[in-house]
């Protein structure tokens, strides 16, 4: 069986803080969770983890996130810097979209259009929490994205296509070929 890893992180900063999109490697990681198909669970990483998150990600047989390419691996960047890890097996889902559609759409209106499920929080109330150490709900709130990720992926790996919402609101239809 395939090791299929979905994963996302959250960071202790925001862009204001670093000076922009072009710092990401700045925006320090708060917490990553990784759903294993393998393990079939969940995993918590923080901060202090980050060699064990990136040593999971290097074993899996793929990697599935949202826009992992341009944030979560560029976060991550500084923890490893040895490695390059836009080359392990990565399917980004926001990419995938982008390509298919010509420009981008947001995780939540992928997982309420195509699952009628929508995000608990996002980055900049994660950085609040995170400030405040209320670290159980950074990582619930990771791991309720890690879940939506694996859950419009499946959708997307088993029908050949997922939904999402126009920028007035109407579900669209996108064809994804994301079979393993």
């Amino acid at each position: 069986m395939n090791n299929i890893v979905f994963f996302d992180l959250e960071t202790q900063k925001l862009f204001e803080d670093v000076g922009g999109r072009n710092n990401i490697a700045l925006m320090r990681l708060a917490c990553g969770v990784t759903y294993s198909t393998q393990r079939g669970d969940f995993a918590v990483y923080w901060e202090s983890d980050a060699p064990a998150l990136i040593a999971e990600l290097k074993s899996a047989d793929r990697v599935v996130g949202f826009n992992l390419k341009s944030f979560d691996y560029e976060v991550l960047k500084p923890y490893a810097p040895n490695e390059r890890l836009a080359y392990l097996p990565t399917l980004d889902l926001l990419e995938s979209l982008h390509r298919a559609l010509g420009f981008r759409v947001s995780l939540d209106s992928v997982a309420s259009a195509t699952l009628g499920a929508h995000k608990t929080a996002d980055g900049v109330q994660s950085v609040a929490w995170f400030r405040q150490g209320l670290l159980d709900k950074v990582a619930e709130y990771c791991k309720s994205d890690v879940d939506i990720t694996r859950r419009i992926y499946e959708f997307g790996r088993d029908n050949g296509f997922v939904f999402y919402l126009s920028r007035l609101g109407s579900k669209q239809r996108v064809q994804v070929n994301w079979k393993v």
